[in-house]
């Protein structure tokens, strides 16, 4: 039986219907509905639901073990970030349903989710397939963790209002060293996120390239810098003080968050996964695409 899993945004009103009726939609049709625990609150009788019911309940991290043919994201955009990273390795294609407050991402409206699965049953839509970024945190020659991103990796301040000295190395060559509030590295699809507020530019998906843009950088002369797709780029804290160092974060799409030490390193490259994006065009679909979205989310080129 075809998987397909369901991943919510917590506490969100629209659920408590649409769960149920999303559920029984897909069981009609003979798929297997696995939903995390927050999908799977909004449904009665969870007593024993793998057999008695049809579905399945997983904590999120644990749902690529089912290896699902789709995954529907009900929620905003970081709902849909963390998701891409659980589904990375599978390449499970997802689909993003609008119920946040922006929806760059998560473009389908909540109104056009059925004709949009029936699209997908048809197999009439196409995948917008976006790159993601690998990184490592190295600490005295070892590699401590490693993590993808869909959006970004940035290095920044913690609590305490001060400043940070980093150095980014690109390819073995020394690029820049300076004080800020922090760094972000960023994917064409990031670009739109974090680095945008940080003044940094806005890639199309499709652009083989990063971009590095500083935070409230203390230089006049520093600017945001666009590199190719390929390049190997280590970030460095500058190891001072210690306890200024030690208020530098590394976080990972704005959803995991790590301490780090004096003389860190942040090695980051262009992942060998990709966030795989289900894409419909239909006449009775509300228009979709990239310029689209800029223009109806971040009301670009208005006057």
């Amino acid at each position: 039986m075809t998987r397909i899993a369901i991943v919510s945004k917590p506490q969100k009103e629209e659920l408590r219907t649409l769960i149920p009726e999303l559920t029984q939609w897909l069981l009609a049709r003979s798929f297997q509905p696995v939903l995390d625990r927050e999908s799977a609150s909004y449904l009665e009788h969870l007593d024993n639901p793998s057999s008695s019911h049809g579905w399945i309940v997983l904590d999120r991290e644990e749902m690529p073990q089912t290896q699902p043919a789709l995954a529907i994201v009900l929620g905003g955009d970081g709902t849909l970030l963390s998701v891409g990273r659980i589904f990375a390795r599978l390449q499970t294609p997802i689909l993003g349903v609008n119920l946040g407050s922006l929806g760059f991402l998560t473009e389908v409206r909540l109104a056009d989710l059925f004709q949009t699965l029936e699209g997908w049953c048809q197999e009439c839509y196409s995948l917008d397939v976006r790159t993601m970024l690998h990184g490592e945190l190295w600490r005295a020659g070892l590699c401590v963790t490693s993590f993808e991103a869909v959006n970004d990796m940035v290095l920044s301040k913690g609590a305490i209002a001060r400043m940070g000295e980093f150095s980014i190395e690109l390819d073995g060559m020394i690029a820049a060293q300076f004080r800020a509030d922090g760094v972000i590295v960023s994917t064409p699809t990031g670009s739109t996120a974090y680095t945008l507020a940080a003044n940094g530019p806005i890639l199309v998906p499709g652009v083989d390239a990063l971009v590095i843009t500083p935070i409230c950088p203390h230089l006049l002369t520093l600017r945001p810098m666009v590199v190719p797709g390929d390049s190997a780029l280590v970030l460095r804290v500058g190891g001072t003080r210690a306890s200024a160092a030690s208020q530098i974060l590394l976080t990972v799409d704005g959803q995991q968050a790590i301490d780090l030490h004096p003389d860190d390193e942040l090695r980051c490259r262009r992942s060998e996964f990709t966030t795989r994006l289900i894409r419909l065009v239909s006449p009775g679909l509300a228009g979709n695409g990239f310029f689209d979205a800029l223009r109806s989310k971040l009301k670009w080129g208005e006057r």
